[in-house]
């Protein structure tokens, strides 16, 4: 490898906003991320329900939909 073109490869700590970190090697530096594979519901299993029915039936109000139940 040529000396002086490459970037600085170092151990960097990578953290979640669930609180969990590890260590990483990377040419970026610390990271900070929104969801990791410990809080990743596809990697845990559970499902996080998000109140969407609100926003569903708000719509369904204002255009004068029925209301479909399957």
């Amino acid at each position: 490898m040529k000396k002086g073109i490459h970037p600085k490869y170092e151990v960097s700590t990578v953290s979640c906003a669930c609180g969990a970190t590890f260590k990483v090697r990377t040419t970026v530096g610390d990271e900070k991320l929104d969801i990791c594979s410990s809080c990743h519901p596809f990697f845990t299993g559970k499902q996080k329900l998000l109140d969407t029915a609100g926003r569903v039936e708000q719509f369904r109000r204002r255009y004068n939909l029925p209301n479909k139940q399957s």
